[in-house]
């Protein structure tokens, strides 16, 4: 889950690469439920760059995902396919793949009555592969994907699967309008599907001041809300926080979440970057 899906979209959509049509790097941390034992943290790194020829762009990521006793590293590589549909518009087709490296201290889990699932996973070696679809023009994009297709097995005691993975589904859309000659206001929004769970629906405002500094809110369905901002500090360089609140009972028990992004666009050619990065 991440309150900044808008500019950190290659962690689970693979039509992503290369939309910037430069080398871009982008670093995210994401703290959630501070002060809650065991509570949900995940860093990520994402790299990509379109080809020569323009049609074809690779990316990558890296992720350290931990909840609890689970611990999870990933590392996917991404290829997409993009063709023009229009004068200012392009559709990218997605496919990644790699794998997942599961632990768990199950064992370490407090529990009232004795459980006998609770063995430890060890360095389980889960390989995946998605797909993406990305349509987008400098003003407007929307998004779907289902970043890990394969529903692998983690862990069982040789008759009962005691857990497993499950497809998840992502839609994103945004866009960009001007309300005057100094400011932009980009809403968007992002649907999750996952079978055995509610839909999770995130709905963004956003203002763009001067080309330079974002700053907006945020609402996700019945679970809570938060804020956020970007400075674009030069061409190249951008830097982000946001910080959420659940509106659930979980509230009362943590500090809110934060989640801090750098991104950077590297400039191997002359010309200019695409300044300011809108998604």
């Amino acid at each position: 889950m991440y309150s900044q899906y808008m500019f950190n979209t290659l962690a689970f959509n693979p039509a992503y690469a290369g939309s910037a049509d430069v080398f871009t790097a982008m670093a995210l941390s994401r703290h959630q439920w501070v002060g809650f034992e065991g509570a949900p943290a995940t860093q990520t790194l994402s790299l990509h760059s379109p080809l020569p020829g323009n049609k074809l762009a690779l990316g990558g990521n890296l992720i350290h995902d931990v909840a609890g006793p689970a611990k999870q590293n990933s590392a996917f590589l991404d290829v997409a396919y993009r063709i023009r549909t229009g004068a200012d518009t392009r559709l990218s087709f997605g496919l990644s793949g790699g794998i997942n490296f599961f632990q768990a201290d199950l064992a370490s889990l407090s529990t009232v009555e004795v459980e006998p699932h609770n063995a430890n996973i060890k360095g389980k070696v889960l390989p995946n592969f998605g797909f993406g679809l990305y349509w987008s023009s400098p003003r407007y994009y929307v998004g779907l994907s289902a970043p890990k297709l394969l529903e692998n097995v983690i862990g069982d005691d040789g008759a009962v699967t005691t857990s497993q993975e499950f497809r998840h589904y992502f839609l994103i859309a945004g866009y960009v309008m001007d309300l005057s000659q100094d400011l932009k206001f980009k809403p968007s929004i992002m649907l999750r599907a996952v079978e055995g769970a509610p839909l999770s629906l995130d709905v963004n405002a956003s203002f763009l001041l001067r080309d330079r500094v974002w700053f907006g809110a945020m609402y996700r369905y019945g679970n809570g809300f938060g804020v956020q901002a970007q400075y674009q500090v030069n061409e190249q360089l951008r830097v982000g926080y946001a910080f959420d609140m659940t509106t659930t009972t979980m509230g009362a028990y943590n500090a809110g979440t934060h989640e801090i992004m750098v991104g950077y666009d590297f400039k191997f050619t002359k010309g200019r970057t695409i300044s300011p990065r809108y998604f």
